[in-house]
């Protein structure tokens, strides 16, 4: 089962396939894999030590960042995610980004940001749109309307923890005054806005 793939210039992590969204725009609905990865569905969740054991297979020397990001939510399993991330630093040294749609809090329930500090470099968070109830008609949200303000108020603490906080819209799904809307929520929030590109 694939654990580690490369995306560009970056090894990305596949640790979970649980997520408490069902995004209407998600890739996993449409394929298996990502650049030819082989298929990200796992047979089970990887342990820890099988995650760093992956490791080995790769000259990750050569790569810009670790990425948690497969075809689930790595928040799923955060205790684990940042076991890694401690394994990372400690052993490599590399910068680490974690791509979440910021629900952590809600699956946990409480204030999760504090755990990234000193492990996480970049925290890439999906906005999606700037209402809350586009957002729920969007990601299905196990956690239903309330999911919008968890996400924005998990964006604005985390950024107490990490370097670098992005939130993240997709191109050509919202008007321009919604981008705008979007930029606004992000300047206040302190986090970076960007628009990735749209992908079948």
């Amino acid at each position: 089962m694939v654990i580690l793939y490369e995306v560009h210039n970056n090894l990305y992590v596949n640790m979970t396939n649980r997520c408490p969204c069902a995004c209407t725009f998600c890739l996993r609905q449409t394929r298996d894999e990502m650049n030819d990865s082989g298929s990200l569905w796992l047979e089970r969740e990887p342990t820890v030590d099988e995650v760093k054991a992956e490791f080995e297979k790769f000259d990750i020397d050569k790569y810009d960042e670790i990425v948690f990001c497969g075809f689930g939510e790595p928040t799923e399993r955060l205790d684990d995610v940042l076991k890694v991330c401690r394994f990372i630093k400690e052993k490599y040294n590399k910068k680490i980004r974690v791509n979440t749609n910021g629900l952590s809090d809600l699956i946990y329930g409480r204030d999760t940001a504090p755990m990234f500090e000193g492990l996480v470099d970049v925290v890439s968070i999906s906005l999606n749109t700037p209402d809350k109830e586009r957002y729920l008609e969007l990601t299905r949200s196990k956690f239903g309307i309330g999911s919008f303000d968890a996400m924005l108020r998990f964006a604005k603490n985390v950024k107490r923890y990490v370097g670098e906080v992005i939130l993240s819209t997709v191109a050509t799904t919202l008007s321009t005054e919604e981008e705008k809307k979007c930029a606004e929520i992000c300047a206040e929030i302190g986090a970076a806005y960007r628009i990735r590109p749209w992908e079948d």
